[in-house]
């Protein structure tokens, strides 16, 4: 829980705030801009909510974060109604689930709701308010794991819902070697007609995306948009692996565009992307070509 004798000074005047435990994940910052932005490497409240719109979207953000750093001074009496939210919906029957997971370091995951089974996109953080949530959606057929380090809370899940978890065998470890579907080598792999596992070595040696009804790119910590850069990018701090496999990896995938022209960018850690088919290729290319001038 966030204490406030740790608020941090450079929070505004009010409600809410940010405390010193915060670990810079940036998550409450894309949840909510309009009231969390970046100072001396971790977040602050620059404006407090006026709002009732403003109020739910700093609340969300104080749900999602994953070390509990936001507070507010006075108890959150409708914090129960925003718990109810979620997951929230993107578009259609993609959700995001919110609840983030220190374990994966703030990475955020997904939920698709399919009449032929439900998709849990990496794992958030298994808490009971969200769980009872994803019940009501009709629970979850298949955990899909883009790569080692988001796991987090994935035996629970597995445990609670009876599912399926998918992880490339490249990225199981000791903590998941009972993952119940370990595809190999560097062929994309079915899990079902609208469901495509392709992977894309680099940031690890087993990484993989998720292309939903050739629409739907979900992308672990392979592709993400930046806002700092404006533009589609890749973590190259963050390499754990090979930089050249995964400069290798994005070029493949950028072959996606011309034949399945996916629409949406749906990162573990950074921030979603949107755009039509020809920008979506414009801003791949784009993406090629940086990672390769910083190579």
């Amino acid at each position: 829980m966030a204490n406030l004798k740790d608020r941090r000074d450079q929070n505004v005047a009010g409600d809410f705030y940010v405390d010193s435990s915060c670990i810079d994940c940036d998550t409450c910052r894309w949840v909510a801009p309009q009231i969390y932005s970046r100072v001396d490497s971790q977040s602050v409240v620059h404006h407090q909510p006026t709002t009732d719109s403003e109020r739910i979207a700093a609340l969300e953000a104080l749900l999602a974060c994953p070390t509990a750093s936001i507070g507010t001074q006075d108890k959150p009496t409708d914090i129960r109604t925003v718990q109810q939210k979620f997951p929230l919906q993107i578009e259609g029957n993609i959700f995001y689930c919110g609840y983030h997971s220190q374990k994966s370091f703030g990475a955020a995951s997904y939920f698709i709701q399919r009449p032929e089974g439900n998709v849990l996109v990496d794992s958030p953080r298994f808490t009971p308010p969200l769980v009872k949530q994803l019940e009501k959606l009709g629970g979850v057929k298949y955990m899909y794991l883009t790569h080692r380090d988001d796991v987090a809370d994935h035996q629970k899940f597995h445990d609670r819902f009876g599912a399926q978890r998918i992880l490339h065998i490249d990225d199981v470890s000791a903590g998941t070697k009972d993952v119940e579907i370990q595809p190999s080598g560097t062929e994309p792999f079915a899990i079902d007609d609208d469901l495509l596992v392709i992977p894309q070595p680099g940031h690890s040696a087993g990484h993989t995306v998720l292309l939903y009804k050739q629409k739907y790119l979900f992308t672990g910590d392979h592709l993400a948009w930046s806002a700092r850069l404006g533009q589609l990018h890749a973590f190259r701090n963050f390499c754990w692996d090979s930089w050249t496999k995964q400069i290798e990896s994005m070029k493949k995938l950028a072959e996606y565009t011309q034949g399945y022209a996916f629409e949406w960018v749906l990162p573990g850690h950074g921030r979603r992307f949107s755009a039509e088919t020809e920008e979506m290729r414009d801003r791949m290319k784009t993406c090629i070509d940086w990672m390769e001038s910083v190579a």
